[in-house]
């Protein structure tokens, strides 16, 4: 009923935001309380306690009584009653609750934080403790700048349609024929297995909009086939974890962050989609390098041909993508908005659905093929909105607490000034605050608070608005696989029964690339076509960086070959990093010097490595 709610609301509606927003995130608590206990273990199922009930009634009765009062709430302004506080401290205390069950800790740190400044820069600007709550509560909870701001309002109007168009596309089988394609493209190669994690995870994680929900996803099935081809643990949940990260970067739905990025930045969806091609091609590009290296270095094969789908299967079963292939031609001609549109592909994704189930054999269908399932997906989308919904109201709060005490000025004053004339430094002081900020934050809670705190910073030092927007989105995601707090490694280790830490720090080595070429983009905004640039340029730059992360790759996984000794190894990576310094007319004979240098010692390192290593193979051979 909640996600019939949804959809009927975003497609009809045409209440004011204070209503309708309020009245969603009273569902949402209502959903998240009956669904989400208070511990993940110990807690008897079918049953709800007592103080859940409570918290669910309380929390959800202050924000329906918002709905219900928006407009006498808005006319009073900051002289809102004591009864309006206090529903505005119960809805903030009962929403953050929620979010420690659904979420996790560190988001909640990051509110805590802010709140406490909150109150400090209130205090020095001569209020009193109880004008100071009602101020903060008023900003956060009764206005489109707190609970209910931006991102809650992408939520319900974009993001819930994304979460059950994915969905339904999940229950028509969509999943299992990626990994079915993705075994007949590589799976025969060496180390097949770990090639066919990197392009199953990349295509189901750009519809999944969660790192960690792919990795478990796809990882239940790629990583014991990974194991048991014989990669480590630690690198088998590592490039899961790597490539389900990466999936939330690739278009064209970029785990529902495009049409987030499209909102905030004012650009056509497809153009940010059109964007992103570059950039996720060198990162996947980056991982099947080393995915490569490793199989080289342990002998690894591939699955034997005989066990691999047939294209005679995938031919039959490629109406399978028909939903996906119609959300974008749709978004892409501008024939409808936004919400049409995926309520057109929900539709279509329920009619491939039900062709599915009748072109299924009777003997090969299981209890997920039925009509039962499609409402238990529903109602399984209905708990990770409330999941997504709950981390945007957050998001929200952040940005409010921001945006009321005007840390953001001061954040941008203070990384400008510690830049100085170096944009270098300005960009790795903004990569820390992102990926100190996208701990344990969803994708598009995550871009929310990067766009709001982060984005603003390279935009003051320069950056152009797309290219500031795509930097602090990566550094974000990257948060899931760089430690110590990396959830999606850790959510790889726990399948592949590995260390966790070990298993974050082969992630990060994996996703090198997405440290790499937002640097790259940032310096240089021709390689994701923000500026006027010649079409052989953009191909000449993409296939250097690619080449690049070949050399740094190598050189970090230490094998070519045969085994690099440590100065080469060092030498590889400075090379590949120089190699993928973008090449551009204006800069001529400079830039083209650098790349060459970069490009000879990586040839330099590669033919060494193939005469040295050579000889030895022909010399086993002969004494074989």
């Amino acid at each position: 009923l909640f996600s019939v709610y949804c959809l009927l609301m975003t497609l009809f509606s045409v209440e004011q935001a204070e209503t309708r927003l309020a009245r969603f995130l009273a569902f949402v608590i209502v959903i998240g309380y009956l669904m989400y206990p208070v511990k993940k273990t110990g807690h008897s199922p079918n049953h709800i306690p007592w103080y859940d009930i409570v918290l669910m009634v309380v929390g959800a009765g202050s924000f329906v009584y918002f709905s219900v009062n928006a407009v006498d709430i808005m006319m009073m302004g900051t002289r809102i009653g004591t009864l309006e506080v206090v529903l505005g401290i119960c809805g903030i205390a009962v929403l953050i609750e929620l979010c420690r069950r659904c979420v996790g800790i560190p988001i909640i740190v990051v509110v805590g934080c802010l709140l406490i400044y909150a109150f400090y820069w209130q205090f020095s600007h001569g209020a009193d403790a109880y004008r100071a709550l009602s101020n903060i509560v008023q900003k956060l909870f009764y206005t489109t700048s707190g609970v209910i701001g931006t991102p809650t309002n992408v939520c319900y109007t974009y993001i819930v349609l994304f979460i059950i168009f994915g969905a339904f596309l999940e229950r028509t089988g969509i999943a299992n024929f990626f990994i079915s394609f993705a075994n007949r493209l590589a799976g025969w190669s060496s180390g097949g297995p770990a090639k066919v994690a990197v392009i199953s995870s990349a295509l189901c994680g750009m519809v999944s909009g969660s790192s960690v929900g792919n990795t478990v996803t796809t990882g239940s099935v790629t990583i014991p086939m990974m194991k048991k081809t014989g990669y480590r643990p630690e690198f088998a949940g590592a490039v899961e974890a790597a490539s389900s990260t990466g999936g939330q970067i690739m278009p064209p739905i970029m785990g529902a962050a495009a049409f987030l990025m499209a909102e905030y930045m004012g650009i056509p969806y497809i153009q940010v989609a059109a964007i992103a091609i570059i950039p996720a091609l060198l990162y996947f590009g980056g991982i099947f390098c080393t995915v490569h290296l490793e199989a080289k270095a342990r002998g690894l094969k591939g699955i034997p041909f005989n066990e691999l789908p047939t294209w005679i299967y995938l031919l039959k079963n490629c109406y399978l993508i028909i939903p996906l292939v119609v959300l974008v031609w749709i978004v892409s001609a501008g024939i409808y908005t936004m919400a049409v549109s995926a309520a057109i592909s929900i539709f279509v994704a329920f009619v491939i659905g039900f062709i599915h189930f009748l072109l299924t054999n009777w003997e090969e269908r299981t209890e997920e093929d039925t009509f039962g399932s499609v409402l238990l997906e529903t109602c399984k989308t209905a708990l990770w909105t409330a999941a997504v919904a709950v981390a945007c109201a957050l998001a929200g709060m952040i940005a409010g607490c921001i945006t009321v005490t005007g840390l953001a000025s001061m954040l941008i004053n203070a990384i400008v000034l510690a830049a100085g004339d170096f944009l270098i430094i300005g960009l790795i002081l903004t990569m820390l605050c992102c990926i100190v900020l996208g701990m344990g934050v969803p994708t598009t809670a995550n871009y929310c608070i990067m766009a709001a705190t982060c984005a603003p910073i390279l935009i003051q030092l320069g950056v152009p608005l797309v290219c500031a927007h795509f930097f602090v989105f990566y550094f974000g995601i990257l948060a899931d696989i760089t430690p110590p707090v990396a959830l999606a490694a850790y959510a790889g280790s726990a399948i592949a029964k590995s260390k966790p830490m070990k298993t974050a720090v082969t992630a990060s080595r994996l996703g090198i690339a997405a440290y790499i070429v937002p640097f790259v983009f940032a310096f240089c905004p021709a390689l994701i076509m923000q500026v006027p640039v010649e079409p052989y340029m953009v191909v000449l730059n993409t296939a250097m960086a690619l080449f690049g992360l070949f050399g740094v790759a190598s050189g970090l996984q230490g094998y070519l070959f045969g085994k690099i000794n440590p100065i080469l190894r060092v030498l590889a990576i400075v090379a590949g990093v120089a190699i993928m310094i973008p090449m551009s007319e204006a800069d001529g004979i400079a830039s083209l010097g650098i790349n060459a240098i970069g490009f000879l010692f990586v040839f330099g390192v590669f033919a060494y490595q193939k005469l040295v290593h050579g000889k030895k193979d022909k010399g086993t051979k002969a004494t074989a």
